[in-house]
């Protein structure tokens, strides 16, 4: 028998490391499929709520923010495609990449965590942005993604259209932001109570779990 884990799963959809913490994480769990059975539900987290719907250049935006030279972010860029490659994930951006709000983009989340989908639908937010380069400020993008892990797509632009779940959204990323204390993502959340932050590599995820799981922390 399998023991149920509850795993909340804090991050935004243009966040690398939160793309290589989930893909790390899935490949932990494959791997304690017969230990574990993990319940996942996915919350928002916006690491640019301020950004404008037309985007920004990501390497501009990186380097007005955090003061980095481009060939740092070079650097960067490269590394976290290799650690990509190694968990099955294509990043594909480069200097010219843009950065989005990403509003929408929960509040739809929102919509799909309800119909059991939030999983799948984040794996193809991720994909559209990292991989394929699509516009993230563009409903049909969202739409097309919310499409192809088997949402409706009508009710998905209506989602979207209508502005429906933005307030808890809003809610919801303020009670882990005031009330959790999470100020970085991915953050991930263990049967609520144990944390760990950022992209950790998936035999680090099956020491921890394997530690809760026996009670041992």
């Amino acid at each position: 028998m399998t023991t149920p884990l509850r795993i909340d799963f804090v991050s935004d959809v243009v966040c690398p490391w939160c793309v290589i913490g989930l893909k790390s994480l899935e490949q932990a769990l494959a791997e304690l499929a017969d230990e574990v059975t993990p319940d996942w539900h996915f919350h928002p987290f916006e690491l640019n709520p301020q950004m404008p719907p037309e985007g920004e250049n990501s390497a501009e935006h990186i380097q007005r923010k955090y003061g980095r030279p481009p060939e740092e972010g070079a650097a960067a860029r490269s590394h976290i495609k290799q650690m990509g490659e190694n968990l099955g994930f294509s990043f594909k951006g480069g200097p010219d990449s843009m950065i989005w709000n990403t509003f929408d983009c929960h509040r739809l989340l929102h919509w799909a965590e309800k119909a059991g989908r939030a999983h799948a639908l984040k794996m193809a937010l991720f994909t559209a942005h990292f991989s394929n380069a699509e516009p993230l400020n563009d409903a049909e993008t969202l739409v097309r993604a919310a499409a192809s892990v088997g949402l409706d797509a009508a009710a998905a632009r209506e989602v979207l259209e209508s502005g429906r779940y933005g307030d808890e959204v809003r809610a919801t990323e303020a009670w882990w932001r005031e009330e959790q204390d999470i100020h970085a993502v991915p953050a991930i959340i263990f049967n609520g109570k144990y944390a760990i932050m950022g992209g950790q590599p998936p035999a680090t995820f099956v020491k921890v779990i394997r530690r809760i799981v026996a009670g041992d922390v």
